[in-house]
């Protein structure tokens, strides 16, 4: 893997990024992708919303089982956004508002600043709402709710 880019964002710490029920991820932030990297990003305005995949560098070890601030329940890992993976890679998509040279501004940053960022693709779902599954969430909500 490479890094192609670095995350700038508002959230210095792991602890300062929002989480939990009905969290909205509505930070702006920048994506600076490396020089050599630059010409990449050829007609990526006309994307909408980007994937994000970056990694979680300020994690250490992982958890099979992770307990999700909305559920006290354990769940796996692997069904969870837990920082704590056997690979710590993160997923986030993000509103592109714009494209400043090699600079991505973005919005619905959940990264800390000076994450590393591994790619960018632009975000496009085959799956309609009605077909979307949210798993475990779905009861932990409702007991919460």
């Amino acid at each position: 893997m490479r890094r192609i880019g670095t995350v700038r964002s508002p959230y210095r710490a792991a602890e300062s990024v929002p989480k939990g029920l009905g969290t909205k991820h509505e930070a702006e932030g920048v994506l600076e992708i490396e020089a050599e990297f630059e010409a990449g990003l050829q007609d990526i305005e006309g994307f909408s919303h980007l994937y994000v995949l970056w990694v979680f560098h300020q994690a250490q070890g992982y958890e099979l089982f992770s307990v999700h601030p909305i559920d006290p329940q354990p769940h796996g890992v692997f069904s969870t956004r837990s920082p704590q993976r056997p690979s710590p890679i993160g997923l986030t998509v993000v509103r592109l508002l714009r494209r400043e040279g090699r600079n991505l501004v973005v919005l619905g940053v959940d990264m800390v600043d000076g994450t590393p960022i591994l790619d960018i693709k632009p975000y496009l779902s085959s799956v309609p709402p009605t077909e979307l599954k949210r798993g475990w969430m779905t009861e932990a909500e409702k007991r919460r709710g």
